[in-house]
């Protein structure tokens, strides 16, 4: 027999709370300079108790082909991914108004 979700009521496999959840995020994009001049993206804002905030992490590390991590709220991604974070975002399912990038400026 399939469980039940605690949240919206639907068998697991039905159930539509992260999805809910990633469209009721709001996300800050930005882009900073750490030690030696390295460049990172820096994605907040996204709640880690509604989303799977490691399995997020993961997945945008393999779509840049980048290695970072998640710690202190923010996951931290080596590189400028400003560009193309937000069209990443919105395939995940991410509502695409709620994104705000701040740009780094060289």
């Amino acid at each position: 027999m399939n469980e039940i979700c605690s949240t919206c009521g639907l068998p697991k496999d039905l159930c539509v709370c992260e999805t809910i959840a990633k469209e009721m995020q709001s996300i800050k994009v930005k882009v900073i300079k750490k030690k030696f001049g390295k460049v990172y993206t820096i994605i907040e804002g996204v709640d880690p108790k509604q989303i799977d905030i490691k399995d997020l992490t993961k997945k945008l590390k393999s779509t840049f082909a980048c290695g970072g991590t998640y710690k202190d709220g923010k996951i931290e991604l080596q590189g400028d991914h400003s560009s193309q974070v937000r069209n990443v975002l919105v395939t995940m399912g991410f509502a695409p108004e709620s994104i705000e990038i701040h740009r780094l400026d060289r």
